[in-house]
């Protein structure tokens, strides 16, 4: 019999509050083998992330008690000294967090920070840790280590930065990992890779992983075992192969299901609603196969006609602060959407899309093209004449927290724009707020709340209310569901298919999640660098990817199969070229050629011969 590495036994945790103890988490048992990977999964509030933390024992003691076993190595963790954790803290077990940026100092350099962790617990000299710093950072495989140890976190990538918090973690060797969400907010390019890393590391040092997401591709990917979590207790554990290949709780059964597959669309030519599941049972309440959106008409004129539209930010150097080079965000990029269409631009962090969503929407000034909506140049127009054209443009988020004033009302959130653009009697206006929340799902009692006292998924509703409250003819949708569980992500997309059906709302859906766009869009643009490297119908961009770094992109999609996860190829670590240029920099003419009607695709250079 194998004797368990870490064994958890009825770990009950509780937080003290005016009421006496909430209890999060309740009975959970598991064990962890040597060298083998568990993924815990679930959504948020579900209780994995307490459940990691009360191993690591980084629950604060005054305002949480933990109760039951927790063996490592023999040794019962509960009963510890806090010295005595200490030296199984990153010595033993290591624990990698979602975001990087807020682990690493952002005053200190990468190779002083890992130099800091070799020092601590082996008593390195200053010159063998920053030798052994270099090793560790070729070792999870960030390009041009030795010369990226003076550099500060901010100057990495969110892929680069995950990898030196990799680093770290593996610097003592540790026989076990935690992996809390340590892919959720990467690209699908960047994600693949880190997988790929863990797999590799965990393979040469014998290490076992427990691995935490809300992300049953990740899931399929990496584990051996499962654990599915919901309301602070474990529903299913098993082998991932039998959790996939044949759940039996009904709240498997549905995450399941509402995972987004590649090529699920092939031979429907609308998007399809996602089923959603009942956050209180955990029961599906949509069917899949539901269709709501209608195909646009492809001889009605574009609300939005988008032509050679670039954007560059000046660098500036010097005591007189003279321009030194450019970044070119945008460069060139066309595209038209028309009435009851939602296109997708799709692409990795830095290749533009954003910067192209807030220039459509003149929140930053394009540096030349145009931007015709209803066959007006809006770019021309100065803020006061542009002012009325607002109303018909409107933008969602990716953090609604972040864009809705937590001073103020729901309801006032949602009545401004209608003040400011004066385009309804002030009498009239609780009854239209009321009718606007009631539109999307939610209670109008609410309105009167704060944003903290609504859920992710509420607050992202309530900013919809408020980009529809105008009555809008495009909406630009700037990674709007991406920081959203797989259930909360499907009703707030169902909603803008039913909003775009009632309303005939156009969308440019920016996203780096392949598998959504593939589900939600009518047609796809792929960005990289700044320009658009192929555009075409969702059939032929997902069914017939012409461009290597379509091609890229797609191979990324972490695959929900366990039985295909070795199909993937691994993917060459590198980050996006840097899209700083000279100031005399001209940019080159690009060809965009036809491949089949509706579809083009630009012409590829050697960089792209080895994929």
């Amino acid at each position: 019999m194998t004797t368990a590495l870490l064994s958890v036994e009825n770990l009950r945790v509780s937080f003290k509050g005016s009421d006496g103890c909430a209890p999060v988490v309740h009975d959970v048992s598991f064990d962890i083998e040597a060298g083998k990977t568990v993924a815990i999964v679930g959504e948020s509030g579900s209780g994995k992330s307490v459940t990691s933390l009360a191993i690591m024992r980084l629950l604060q003691s005054g305002s949480a008690k933990i109760e039951g076993t927790i063996r490592f190595a023999g040794q019962d963790l509960t009963t510890l000294s806090d010295a005595g954790m200490r030296r199984i803290r990153g010595n033993e077990i290591s624990m990698i967090f979602q975001e990087p940026m807020t682990s690493l100092n952002p005053s200190m350099t990468i190779g002083r920070q890992l130099a800091e962790v070799l020092i601590t617990h082996h008593g390195m000299s200053q010159r063998q840790a920053e030798a052994e710093a270099v090793r560790l950072m070729d070792r999870v495989r960030i390009p041009s280590a030795a010369a990226r140890l003076k550099d500060y976190p901010h100057r990495l990538s969110g892929g680069m930065r995950q990898r030196v918090m990799i680093a770290m973690a593996l610097s003592c060797k540790p026989k076990l990992l935690i992996a809390d969400e340590p892919t959720t907010a990467l690209d699908v390019t960047i994600q693949a890779q880190i997988l790929d890393l863990i797999r590799d590391l965990q393979r040469e040092e014998g290490m076992s992983v427990l691995f935490i997401t809300h992300d049953m591709g990740v899931v399929a990917e990496i584990a051996d075992r499962t654990i599915v979590m919901l309301h602070g207790r474990i529903v299913e554990n098993g082998a991932t192969e039998q959790i996939f290949g044949a759940p039996q709780h009904p709240y498997t059964r549905a995450l399941l299901a509402a995972v987004p597959r590649l090529g699920s669309m092939a031979g429907v030519s609308v998007p399809k609603k996602f089923e959603e599941i009942d956050r209180a049972t955990g029961i599906a309440i949509v069917k899949s196969e539901e269709v709501t959106a209608k195909q646009p008409d492809p001889q009605t004129p574009p609300v939005l006609e988008v032509r050679n539209l670039s954007k560059y930010f000046d660098i500036r150097s010097g005591v007189l602060r003279k321009v030194s080079g450019r970044v070119h965000a945008v460069e060139n990029v066309s595209f038209d959407i028309r009435e009851g269409e939602t296109l997708a631009l799709v692409g990795e962090s830095g290749c533009g899309k954003s910067t192209t969503g807030r220039a459509i929407v003149r929140l930053t000034d394009p540096s030349g093209g145009e931007i015709r909506l209803n066959g007006e140049d809006i770019v021309k127009l100065d803020e006061n004449s542009f002012r009325s054209h607002r109303q018909r443009l409107q933008l969602i988020f990716q953090d609604p927290f972040a864009s809705l004033n937590p001073s103020m009302r729901v309801g006032e959130c949602i009545a401004e724009p209608m003040l400011a653009h004066d385009t309804i009697p002030r009498a009239s206006v609780r009854a239209r707020v009321a009718e606007l929340l009631q539109q999307v799902g939610l209670d109008p009692a609410t309105r009167d709340r704060f944003p903290h006292e609504f859920s992710g998924g509420q607050r992202q509703r309530i900013s919809i209310a408020r980009a529809i409250s105008l009555g809008p003819k495009l909406i630009v949708a700037d990674e709007a569901v991406s920081a959203l569980d797989v259930s909360i992500k499907a009703q707030v997309i169902n909603l803008m298919l039913d909003l775009q059906r009632d309303m005939g709302l156009a969308f440019l859906f920016i996203s780096h999640d392949m598998a959504v766009v593939e589900r939600v869009s009518h047609r796809v643009a792929v960005m990289y660098l700044g320009e658009i490297v192929e555009i075409g119908n969702r059939a032929d961009i997902f069914g017939n990817p012409q461009h290597p770094y379509t091609k890229r992109l797609l191979s990324a999609v972490p695959v929900p199969d366990p039985a295909r996860r070795t199909s993937r190829p691994e993917l060459k670590v590198s980050e996006l070229k840097s899209p700083v240029r000279p100031v005399d920099y001209v940019a080159p003419h690009r060809v965009l050629q036809e491949v089949s009607q509706g579809h083009h695709v630009q012409e590829w250079g050697a960089e792209w011969s080895n994929g």
